[in-house]
């Protein structure tokens, strides 16, 4: 009998086994789990948050390297639970009603609040200078967080206090991560600009409000020169999520005349580290780090 003679490879052509080390690869980057199915629900969950709209089932196999068998099974399951909604029109799926329900709980848990407290008040002891955390709430900045210092004068910026974005060290450094199109939405026209003081560069029309955000991206941090309290500067970074989206500003405010300009840069250093600290601890990314 004649032993079976192996297929010759032609020049030119890889061998056929050649794809394995490349799944190889893919499992080595990502640990076996004890329990697969409630990771991959977890990964379908957050890949579907980061997007703008609903995906299809077979991107979202593709994109979480997934047996499409397996994503539509999972993906039945969210929708019986209402985790995900299928849009039967486009053939896509999208996040559900109960996925906004964990949502608004995280809200009224208020996670970030808590979570923020402790690290501004080490910022406070370390600094010597009052500290505050904000959100965006519409064109304003919401103040929810205010750590003040000892021996410091109290500040208009006191828990449930909403102040102009445009206005403030925390609205614009939170303004300087979003898409330049959601800040031309929340600043159309003229009458979206308010001022409190006069100052020496007012932010009164949208291209200056755009100008000074590109200078807040180059640096990294937001500053403020007496917009809302005369004689007072504040400084802020960025709190962003996991997808990059700004949820949050640490700023501190102080005395510019007992804040040296040169000192500046030396204290946004030491915002931005907190700011980046409290993007981790929701499971955010820290914000782009501009030139100082």
């Amino acid at each position: 009998m004649t032993a079976a003679t192996p297929p010759r490879e032609t020049a030119g052509t890889a061998p056929a086994p050649a794809a394995a080390p490349k799944a190889a690869a893919r499992t080595a980057v990502r640990p076996a789990s004890k329990v697969p199915a409630a990771e991959n629900t977890l990964r379908i969950l957050k890949l579907l948050a980061s997007k703008r709209g609903p995906m299809a089932a077979s991107n979202i196999a593709t994109s979480l390297g997934l047996p499409r068998s397996s994503v539509y099974h999972l993906l039945g399951v969210m929708e019986a639970n209402g985790f995900v909604l299928h849009l039967h029109e486009e053939q896509r799926y999208g996040l559900g009603i109960s996925a906004f329900e964990l949502s608004s709980a995280y809200s009224r848990q208020e996670p970030l609040s808590r979570l923020g407290r402790p690290m501004l008040a080490s910022l406070v002891d370390m600094i010597g200078e009052s500290a505050h955390l904000a959100v965006l709430h519409g064109r304003d900045v919401l103040y929810i967080v205010e750590e003040r210092a000892k021996n410091r004068p109290s500040l208009v910026t006191d828990v449930g206090v909403r102040l102009p974005s445009h206005l403030t060290a925390s609205g614009r450094a939170i303004l300087a991560v979003l898409p330049k199109s959601q800040v031309r939405a929340l600043y159309p026209n003229a009458a979206a600009f308010s001022t409190r003081h006069e100052t020496e560069s007012p932010i009164t029309k949208y291209s200056a409000l755009s100008s000074h955000l590109d200078r807040v991206r180059q640096r990294g941090y937001a500053t403020e020169h007496g917009e809302i309290t005369p004689g007072f500067g504040s400084i802020a970074a960025a709190v962003t999520d996991h997808t990059g989206w700004p949820t949050a500003a640490v700023a501190v405010t102080f005395l510019e005349d007992k804040l040296p300009a040169d000192q500046w840069p030396v204290l946004a250093a030491r915002i931005k580290k907190v700011a980046d600290e409290l993007s981790l601890r929701i499971h955010g990314r820290p914000s782009p780090a501009g030139p100082q």
